[in-house]
């Protein structure tokens, strides 16, 4: 089923789009595969990447959104990606970034693509545990800025995942959170009588 790419805001675009065009932002990124590329770079895919801050007592995951993602294409595939954040003048270019992430989210999008239900396809990032996820949400209307995982969403693991956690394995929130929140609970000390 085809996913349901949540529209970017346009000011978030049209930064992405000054940056691109600007020899300046494009020679001083660190990505020798942009500043390399031949032909035209165009950005693709806006995914809406939210944060996991914690995880309640309940289990409830506390997500915020943190910017949007584009993947930059040169010709048939990405060669890197485009972050933008949202400022008190509204949304600006973060920075352009290359690495496993590219290729990975590459791979989950067309896995997601192959799925019996369509999704909105959304990133979210668990920083405690250093993991990027591709956030499939089952409520193809809702507004990609806003919103918490819902038990029935699937989380997809980016590569590289956190050891134990398969890449690329496409699990229920429901059965995921449980682990994430083991995972981030720090350990209760332990007090040795003197």
């Amino acid at each position: 089923m085809p996913l349901q790419v949540p529209p970017a805001p346009a000011p978030a675009l049209r930064s992405v789009l000054t940056a691109l065009g600007s020899p300046t932002a494009v020679r001083e990124a660190r990505t020798p595969s942009l500043r390399t590329a031949q032909g035209p770079a165009t950005p693709e895919l806006p995914l809406p990447v939210h944060v996991m801050d914690r995880i309640d007592p309940e289990g409830v995951s506390a997500t915020r959104l943190a910017g949007w993602r584009f993947l930059i294409r040169c010709g048939d595939r990405a060669v890197a990606a485009a972050d933008t954040m949202l400022t008190p003048d509204g949304w600006a270019f973060s920075h352009f970034f290359e690495g496993p992430y590219i290729t990975s989210t590459e791979r989950a999008l067309h896995q997601a693509e192959a799925l019996q239900q369509t999704y909105q396809p959304r990133l979210l990032s668990v920083p405690g545990l250093y993991m990027l996820t591709l956030w499939l949400h089952g409520d193809c209307t809702a507004d990609g800025a806003e919103g918490h995982p819902a038990a029935t969403d699937l989380l997809v693991p980016l590569a590289p995942a956190p050891p134990g956690i398969a890449a690329h394995r496409p699990h229920l929130v429901a059965e995921l959170l449980p682990v994430l929140t083991h995972r981030i609970t720090p350990a209760p000390l332990l007090i040795t009588p003197a």
